[in-house]
């Protein structure tokens, strides 16, 4: 029996007026991932024009240090905490959320990219729900008129336009993964994980702070915490920028307990040996990715080091990371052959 013939919608009172509150009982279990809703709209994470992205009760709003390069699109990300459950901080690892918790983070491009606040294009909704049994994902495409997103399983191309900073237009079929793919990036020793919400990227505008205040993160120590810094900011030190941009595009799959662990090459902002970063580092399979180069990062030579290459790339085989990009991200390219070109010999 599908779990949404048990779900109730509530409704409470928020700062004096009615707000409905989220489905009270996400987590009832399935036995396929057909039994979840269609449309977005379903969920009621949302209210009133569900475009607006306004968060119902339960449902906060949260942003992150350094952002996963995804063709210049924008996101808007929320979680969704079952009623009277609390996240758990973790210091190093994504927190711990509670059985029918839900990621929330939907893709847009703003018509001109010099206005973010302005006119926008939904192109996608994904969730991550913890079920009973673990992560499960699911991703909504959004329809032409922009008052709903469907369900897909199969992924989507979009074809999308923007005015980008310079004034330039831009145009790209952006690419919506398939349910197979999302495992290929969000896998931990073998399980669906979630990546971004962990302490040294939540570590922002007094966001963790604020959550425990209102009961819904435990377990958050006094002191300092760990924080990645924003790669885009030039203020911070040119190290602290590349490591923090290579964590996030990169070692979801390169450390040690995900799907590239066989290469050795580990790139978490914390890894402590350079050569596990690729600092004078062979590929474990040579092949057409190395681009005839022997080491992934050669000191001083972005031009020689294999991470360069593949990072720059647009081909099959040879691009990092795999999925998720058409486009190369320029500024990242910048960034990481500057803190090679610096790096002493």
């Amino acid at each position: 029996m599908s779990r949404w013939m048990f779900l109730v919608v509530v409704l409470a009172a928020c700062s004096g007026s009615k707000k409905q509150e989220v489905i009270e009982e996400v987590s009832l279990g399935v036995t396929q991932q057909s039994d979840y809703p269609q449309w977005l709209s379903e969920w009621k994470f949302f209210e009133e024009e569900l475009k607006q992205l306004s968060p119902a009760a339960n449902v906060l709003t949260y942003d992150i240090n350094a952002p996963l390069f995804s063709d210049y699109a924008h996101k808007a990300r929320f979680i969704y905490l079952p009623k009277g459950t609390q996240m758990a901080y973790h210091d190093s690892e994504v927190f711990d959320f509670p059985k029918g918790s839900v990621l929330i983070k939907n893709f847009f491009y703003p018509t001109d990219f010099r206005r973010p606040g302005g006119e926008r294009r939904m192109l996608e909704t994904r969730l991550l729900i913890h079920e009973p049994e673990g992560w499960w994902a699911i991703a909504y495409q959004w329809n032409a008129d922009q008052t709903d997103a469907k369900r897909i399983v199969l992924g989507a191309e979009v074809p999308v336009e923007w005015t980008d900073e310079k004034g330039q237009l831009q145009r790209i079929n952006y690419n919506i993964p398939s349910q197979p793919q999302c495992k290929s990036c969000h896998d931990l020793n073998g399980k669906m994980t979630p990546i971004g919400p962990s302490a040294r990227q939540l570590n922002r505008d007094n966001q963790l702070s604020k959550w425990q205040q209102e009961n819904s993160l435990s377990g958050l120590p006094n002191g300092q915490l760990p924080a990645l810094v924003n790669y885009a900011d030039e203020r911070a030190l040119l190290n602290d920028r590349a490591r923090a941009w290579l964590e996030i595009n990169c070692a979801h799959c390169h450390r040690r307990e995900g799907p590239a662990k066989n290469s050795g090459l580990y790139l978490l902002a914390s890894e402590a040996d350079l050569y596990r970063v690729g600092v004078n580092k062979p590929p474990i399979a040579a092949g057409k990715g190395s681009g005839g180069m022997k080491y992934s990062i050669v000191q001083g030579k972005p031009e020689q080091s294999i991470l360069v290459h593949r990072i720059s790339s647009l081909e099959p085989g040879e691009m990092m990371p795999e999925l998720g990009r058409k486009l190369q991200h320029q500024e990242g390219i910048d960034l990481i052959n500057r803190w090679i070109a610096e790096m002493k010999y």
